[in-house]
């Protein structure tokens, strides 16, 4: 176990980087696009609108790290769902299938707290209430079918673009753009996570 983290712990520590960056870029777009006093909220009166400028954000967020150093590194997972799927197709080793979770979601907490300590109140009280992903109004079961489904898109997505030759160097720009889409017509349902070490990252210091 230890000669395994010492081996690989640069990739680790590359996760934690990637998912703590998303989720700083998360905090910092949602504060500027929902705080009530953000210049960006009176100039952008439409919710749906809003909804969807923090989509395009976040997908592009999402492709800058996955054709990142960092990324290249790492694989750019940011996500336990990813990384185990990797791993019971035999493509993930079993030390990096514990590790890469554990940094996943201990990067993406550092990176909420970061966006805590320098915009305080501002993201941490309603409507950006850490970034947390919640379900919406249809309730609990419909938020969970609609995590299961877009979970399993991504999936499919990013299993047959890897898996196909010519493809694969645009792995990253498809799952970009799936998160634009999910941020902007999936997110009113389940509050758009499909990344465990994502939602734990915003929940655990939001109490």
């Amino acid at each position: 176990m230890t000669r395994a983290l010492r081996q690989h712990c640069p990739e680790y520590l590359m996760e934690a980087a990637c998912l703590g960056t998303f989720m700083i870029s998360s905090g910092v777009f949602t504060a500027l696009l929902e705080y009530p006093n953000s210049p960006v909220r009176h100039a952008i009166p439409n919710d749906f609108v809003r909804l969807a400028l923090n989509g395009l954000a976040m997908g592009l967020t999402a492709i800058g790290i996955i054709y990142s150093p960092w990324g290249a590194r790492s694989g750019a997972h940011m996500n336990p769902a990813v990384t185990w799927t990797f791993f019971r197709l035999g493509k993930v080793k079993p030390w990096d299938a514990v590790f890469y979770p554990i940094f996943q979601t201990l990067g993406g907490v550092a990176g909420v707290l970061l966006v805590k300590a320098v915009l305080g109140s501002i993201f941490t009280d309603a409507p950006v209430t850490y970034v947390v992903t919640v379900p919406g109004k249809a309730g609990v079961v419909t938020a969970f079918f609609a995590e299961t489904a877009i979970a399993c898109g991504m999936m499919l997505v990013v299993l047959f673009m890897t898996n196909t030759p010519k493809l694969a160097r645009f792995t990253g720009l498809c799952g970009g753009t799936l998160v634009i889409l999910y941020i902007t017509f999936e997110a009113p349902l389940s509050g758009m996570s499909i990344n465990p070490a994502r939602t734990v990252a915003s929940a655990l210091p939001s109490g």
